[in-house]
């Protein structure tokens, strides 16, 4: 039996999508959600942001690329894939989200209403960066 790989979130997008092809003419929709958990620190409840990759592939990723902007809203469900990579002589990797279903849920917010990774300035884009912690 496979182990199981079923993830559902809901969140806002941090980016614009970007839709792209592969060399077999594929399309494929990158864009990352930032999503919240809360974290119980001492008697106090506290947010917590959270952010991850996203691929949307096919017909779909094609038709909803123009609606998959800043600030939308979304639920998404799909697998989680663990990407490798070598940079300088390092490894690297990173957990991404391919998504099977979609749901457009909610109106745009304020583009800074976007969560942002702690200590990140406000006038950077909200993403991912190479120096993940594990």
């Amino acid at each position: 039996m496979k182990d199981f790989n079923q993830i559902a979130l809901m969140g806002r997008i941090t980016r614009d999508a970007e839709l792209r092809y592969t060399a077999s003419g594929s399309p494929i929709c990158n864009f990352a959600l930032a999503f919240t958990t809360s974290k119980k620190k001492g008697d106090q409840w506290e947010d917590q942001a959270n952010f991850i990759d996203l691929a949307l592939f096919g017909k779909t990723a094609e038709n909803l690329n123009k609606y998959l902007t800043k600030g939308t809203q979304v639920l998404v469900a799909g697998s989680l894939e663990q990407q490798r990579w070598e940079k300088d002589g390092q490894k690297q990797s990173k957990i991404a989200m391919h998504v099977d279903e979609i749901k457009l849920i909610g109106g745009k917010r304020e583009s800074s209403d976007v969560p942002r990774p702690q200590g990140q300035p406000e006038d950077a884009p909200a993403e991912y960066h190479d120096d993940i912690p594990f």
